[in-house]
């Protein structure tokens, strides 16, 4: 079947305006702030006109550990949304604002993809509204303000070696991982190492996504922790005097961005932290908003169940108080295919050929790493449904294999076929949602807070990842010793490591035992509200590919953008 591209589908759809896109969920038109004529800020002032009169129903869409090239995650959330709709429902979908370094990078963008998409995608994956570079900017100020609290007299003694704060920017850049300030003499500052990380790993970003008001950001980034006395004391961005004016910079940002779909289903876009660094889940204002304007919310977590997932759980729900009704876990035939071992799945390449070819064994052979996701989500008391994303090149016999795998692990089914046919080739989805939905919740947390921090790292990594245990460098080893004399073992844990594997070694596919957990070092986001492990080789800057995306997108003589889908 030949399709338009992803892009002229965005710009061939009819779309609404979006008054009428909010006034289907009852937002009225004095709390839209247009940006142009295609997306909207949502005024905050819309928790409090709404009021509680409404509890939608509360649906995670998560995936199976997914192949390099994705499987369809967020097109999935789009078609579900839209499937409600179908259904006589009103839906309204949440997700987060992409990284304009993946997008420049390897993935191209994330607005979904085929007739289940959020439009305009040019939009949505570039500058949207300014959140990202509000959140850099945020960021970076308050790096500047520490710096220049050291050169100034240091009258907090802060440790100029024990400076945790660094800088970020929204590109993949590896040469910035690691850097040295401060050159040129004393005019210019005191020469120190650095570096930076991409914008959606950053604490401040991680602020905006948890932060329930624009006082709760407020009190958030005042306790950023930026470094350590010599006396190992925490330095926060309020004794900096950092915090109010981060604030002023975010002021706008924490409104949600109102979209649609190629369908005219609303959206919200909000905050953008990445999946396998960061907790990987939009904001929870949005879905706050959300929830009392729709009969159902559907969002999405980053990457597998074992991280986005697992962090909607333990850290997003556990800071908003909102619980889930049911979870869709997206599973692909080829993605099982690859967690058979038998094939090889590289970003940017063709799928190997043989793995087009019709074999349900493969499916079967794979069908380890589905277990234990359906597993992962159960474990949280939360009804599965296993969504199959169906590809053109599938075969019958094959999403009958993944049918009969989740089933017998107690999950519904349904195919899916969204990307072609948009919402209608949902509905079968969006019926088996309904029905998880009405179960009673039983819904729970992994850990308490109360538990102690190697607790809660051992707790995810062998219940969730499967590990056999965790080993800690002296480093990792310091820096939990450290959180736990300031008081910050309370928090809860957000594990960063590779997404392509339920294991920290990306090359170990399917459901791996036998294996340790290796935490190379352990930072402290403190304003957001949590502790974050990072294991194996882990970066939270990305690089460029040897051919990345960008060299593709480009601008037409009309002044259209191109090559972005």
């Amino acid at each position: 079947m030949n399709m338009p591209s992803d892009l002229d589908i965005s710009r061939s759809s009819p779309r609404k305006p979006l008054e009428e896109v909010a006034a289907d969920l009852g937002l009225a038109p004095h709390l839209l702030e247009p940006y142009g004529r295609d997306v909207a800020k949502v005024s905050l002032s819309a928790l409090d006109e709404l009021g509680e009169q409404n509890r939608a129903k509360y649906i995670l869409v998560s995936a199976i550990t997914p192949t390099p090239l994705g499987e369809g995650k967020t097109t999935t959330t789009v078609g579900l949304g839209q499937a409600l709709h179908h259904l006589g429902k009103r839906s309204a979908i949440a997700i987060r604002q992409p990284s304009m370094g993946p997008t420049f990078g390897i993935k191209g963008g994330a607005a979904g993809g085929g007739y289940s998409q959020v439009v305009p995608m040019e939009a949505l994956n570039l500058h949207l509204t300014g959140d990202m570079h509000a959140v850099t900017a945020a960021n970076n100020m308050l790096a500047a303000m520490v710096d220049n609290h050291i050169h100034k007299g240091n009258e907090l003694g802060l440790d100029p070696h024990r400076v945790t704060w660094r800088r970020v920017v929204d590109i993949n850049d590896r040469e910035l991982r690691n850097v040295v300030t401060g050159l040129g003499g004393s005019a210019d500052g005191t020469p120190h190492q650095t570096g930076f990380d991409i914008t959606a790993a950053s604490e401040v970003m991680a602020v905006l996504a948890l932060s329930n008001s624009l006082h709760d950001m407020r009190e958030r980034l005042g306790r950023i922790v930026v470094g350590y006395t010599h006396q190992g004391q925490p330095v926060t961005a309020e004794q900096l005097g950092a915090a109010g004016a981060m604030t002023v910079i975010m002021r706008e940002a924490i409104k949600p961005n109102l979209m649609q779909t190629v369908e005219n289903t609303p959206v919200l876009v909000h905050a953008g932290p990445f999946g396998n660094i960061a907790h990987g889940n939009s904001s929870i204002v949005a879905d706050r908003i959300a929830s009392r304007c729709a009969d159902y919310v559907v969002t999405e977590a980053g990457f597998g169940a074992d991280m986005g997932a697992e962090r909607f759980f333990n850290i997003k729900c556990r800071t908003s108080g909102l619980r889930p009704d049911a979870a869709v876990l997206v599973a692909t035939v080829r993605a099982l295919k690859a967690h058979s071992g038998r094939f090889r799945v590289v970003a940017g390449k063709d799928l190997p050929a043989e793995m087009l070819d019709e074999n349900p064994e493969d499916v079967l052979t794979g069908a380890d790493n589905l277990r234990k996701q359906i597993e992962n989500l159960r474990m949280h008391g939360v009804s599965p449904v296993v969504a199959v994303n169906a590809f053109p090149t599938d075969h019958p016999s094959e999403h009958q294999a993944i049918r009969e795998v989740a089933e017998n692990a107690g999950a519904r089914v349904a195919i899916s076929t969204h990307f072609t046919d948009g919402g209608k080739g949902a509905v079968e989805l969006a019926e088996a949602v309904s029905e998880a939905a009405e179960e009673p919740s039983r819904f729970e947390l992994l850990y308490p807070d109360s538990a102690d921090l190697r607790t809660k790292i051992e707790t995810v990594a062998t219940r969730v990842y499967g590990a056999d245990g965790v080993s800690y460098t002296p480093a990792a080893e310091r820096a939990l010793r450290s959180y736990t004399a300031n008081g910050f073992d309370s928090l809860p844990v957000c594990i960063a490591k590779t997404h392509l594997s339920l294991s920290s070694d990306p090359s170990l596919l399917g459901a791996p035992t036998g294996w340790t957990l290796p935490v190379r070092e352990v930072r402290a986001s403190v304003g957001a509200g949590f502790v974050y492990p990072i294991c194996g080789d882990m970066r939270t800057m990305p690089g460029l590919s040897s051919r990345p995306a960008a060299e593709r997108i480009d601008i037409d003589d009309r002044g259209e953008v191109v090559g972005l889908s």
